[in-house]
């Protein structure tokens, strides 16, 4: 005997459940992580999303096109900066394109076009009054690093002891952007700098620059305030910042005639073309390209 179904809505294979916002917040991480962004894109790219599910309190494949160009709209008003603007509108694209993926419901996106300033640059006189002025024996340490190795902040802050080998001259940095690792040379005096630094300080592993009460490196925010204190102390006028030592290093290196592509290995640089800013502000490169009026014969006087 053949028992009746008692709905017909059992016939049918369930439908697929939407995926709720939190479901594509976690997505949209993996994501990121999986294509190797760094910790801080991924947390605004995140933002930019929980922010769009708010907005419109319905799931994010729930939002129209209509909904999302308002969305864009408010974006574009409101950010403080290009490069805000260009964060969030990135953010979008990575969402439907990879996450979601309707790249078609992005297509009337268009990115900003960025400003470039040049970037702050110490000379050698000024870099030269500004280590001794940093009174902490840790950021003093950690100023160095940068400026000698051309490391970032974060780079610098999560070197362990065992990535010095002084034996190579090389300095290794396991993380960096992007998580991507390389080699950073490591000058002789810095090396013998840095073991007296640590026979001195004797900070607890694994950690090169670790605090003794706390077991972990300062942050990034308490070595700009270090700088900013020591560069006012130094009588430089300049804002000086992690990223101006890194600046510096690298315009110093094509001053005195290395190569380029050294300097963007050394940088951990992935294109030449980020590399090439730098050779902008080179005042050799200034200093030594002649005018083509120098050229002409010189009228007699």
């Amino acid at each position: 005997m053949v028992v009746a179904l008692k709905s017909a809505s059992l016939l049918r294979p369930s439908e697929p459940k939407e995926a709720t916002v939190d479901d594509l917040i976690r997505q949209v991480r993996q994501d990121l992580a999986s294509a190797g962004y760094a910790k801080g894109t991924q947390e605004t790219y995140a933002a930019i999303a929980e922010r769009l599910g708010a907005r419109f309190g319905v799931g994010l494949e729930a939002v129209s096109r209509e909904q999302l160009r308002e969305f864009v709209g408010e974006i574009e008003r409101r950010a403080a900066s290009a490069a805000t603007k260009s964060g969030a509108l990135c953010a979008l694209l990575f969402l439907y394109r990879k996450t979601i993926g309707k790249p078609e419901m992005v297509s009337f996106i268009s990115l900003p076009k960025r400003y470039s300033p040049l970037p702050t640059v110490l000379s050698l006189e000024e870099v030269g009054a500004l280590l001794p002025a940093i009174r902490c024996a840790r950021y003093q340490a950690i100023a160095m690093v940068m400026y000698g190795c051309g490391l970032r902040v974060a780079e610098a802050l999560a070197l362990e002891v065992r990535d010095i080998d002084g034996a190579r001259g090389v300095l290794r940095v396991r993380h960096g952007k992007g998580d991507k690792a390389r080699e950073a040379k490591l000058s002789s005096s810095l090396y013998q700098w840095l073991r007296a630094y640590w026979r001195r300080e004797r900070p607890p592993l694994p950690y090169l620059f670790a605090s003794a009460k706390t077991g972990r490196p300062p942050g990034a925010e308490t070595v700009r305030d270090a700088l900013s204190a020591a560069a006012k102390a130094a009588w430089i006028k300049k804002r000086v910042t992690p990223h101006v030592l890194r600046h510096s290093f690298a315009t110093h290196l094509l001053e005195h005639g290395t190569d380029v592509r050294v300097v963007g290995a050394l940088l951990g640089h992935a294109s030449i073309r980020t590399t090439a800013r730098y050779a902008r502000v080179t005042e050799k490169l200034v200093r030594e390209t002649p005018s083509p009026l120098d050229l002409l014969p010189q009228p007699r006087r």
